[in-house]
């Protein structure tokens, strides 16, 4: 019996939590859509086109898209200014994660001289209007201001571009990964399984004028370079110079490799030329400038300075004052003003000594 009224009573916590106060409150979670990519003015029409996510058309453009971190992307209609209700091309805009994912989409977008691509924080904006320069200028402009600003580390551009040598560079030919979809469709001189993507690897590859393409690699610790960097050169001698002149050189977590139709000094001397360079940041605010703390340091030690002069000063006027006022109190009892100082001493010669009156000539006997 007492098992059975164990069971009952177990039922009925369960059946019934809201008697004894076991009942959870629902809570409503308020949603707020993200902000549109495009003006008001562009977003109305029949060719509007928004969505979240990866883009639904079909091509190669998805998946590179999807590698380099797209969240949404919003297609509008851009209008003449002569003729408001006639559609002069159509404006894509691309919001990546980050910063280093909208510039690998940049790179990768600029394929084609029809469109006209911006790079704006981690939006990419893909235009292809019919307007004069003027006008399409105004309308990207309108267009990159309204678009989400992001800070901190997501809203920092990838380091590694930064590296190439800007002498000789056809800045056109500059192109970024960071998977294999994206480095097998800017035409990567190197296999992708031997990067390392999986482990975080960075690309850029650039040519140069008259001479032929480099190509960087970064990892996040050397070991990580060491180790693909081994690979690429046991791939490199398998192609037994068909890759034209290679040199490959690493300097800790970078990795440097010439091909095509360099002279051995030239990518010599352009890979030698290459060297990391430290780059903080920072999460919080700023701390202050050196020449402020000068100044502050400054500041205090004149304060200091003011302050001793001041005492100094008043030191004199508080002596002169009180010494002063006691040699007029002695004259006016008709003793001099400045006295020779008083002494007590102890007799110890057993003879009673004669007191000398204060101001008096008599000598003690």
């Amino acid at each position: 019996m007492r098992v059975w009224s164990l069971v009952v009573v177990g039922l009925l916590l369960v059946g019934a939590p809201g008697s004894f106060g076991f009942a959870q409150e629902a809570k409503t979670v308020l949603a707020i859509p993200p902000a549109p990519l495009l003006p008001e003015s562009m977003r109305t029409g029949p060719d509007h086109d928004a969505g979240n996510g990866a883009p639904l058309w079909s091509g190669a453009d998805g998946p590179i898209l999807i590698e380099d971190g797209i969240k949404r992307y919003e297609r509008g209609n851009a209008q003449s200014p002569a003729h408001d209700a006639v559609p002069s091309g159509t404006v894509t805009v691309y919001q990546f994660d980050d910063a280093t994912g909208a510039y690998a989409a940049y790179s990768y977008l600029r394929k084609n001289s029809v469109d006209r691509v911006t790079l704006s924080g981690v939006s990419v904006v893909v235009s292809n209007v019919k307007l004069n320069p003027e006008s399409a200028a105004a309308l990207l402009k309108t267009v990159e201001v309204g678009l989400p600003k992001v800070g901190g580390p997501k809203g920092m551009p990838p380091l590694l571009p930064t590296y190439l040598p800007a002498k000789g560079l056809e800045r056109d030919s500059v192109k970024y990964a960071l998977g294999p979809v994206g480095y097998q469709a800017i035409g990567g001189a190197l296999p992708t399984e031997i990067i390392g993507f999986d482990k975080a690897a960075e690309v850029v590859t650039a040519k140069y004028e008259g001479k032929g393409t480099l190509t960087m690699l970064l990892y996040p610790t050397p070991q990580i370079a060491g180790d693909h960097g081994r690979q690429i050169v046991t791939e490199m001698n398998k192609q037994n110079g068909a890759a034209g002149t290679v040199l490959l050189r690493r300097e800790g977590p970078l990795v440097l490799m010439t091909s095509g139709s360099w002279k051995a000094g030239d990518a010599k001397e352009l890979v030698e030329s290459i060297h990391l360079r430290n780059q903080l940041t920072w999460n919080k605010p700023m701390p202050l400038e050196f020449h402020s703390e000068i100044r502050k340091t400054v500041s205090l030690l004149t304060s200091i300075l003011i302050f001793c002069g001041l005492g100094a000063l008043a030191a004199v006027v508080i002596a002169l004052f009180l010494g002063g006022a006691r040699a007029a109190i002695r004259v006016m009892q008709g003793k001099p003003a400045a006295t020779e100082p008083e002494f007590l001493r102890i007799d110890l010669s057993g003879n009673a000594a004669r007191i000398r009156p204060e101001g008096s000539g008599a000598k003690q006997t």
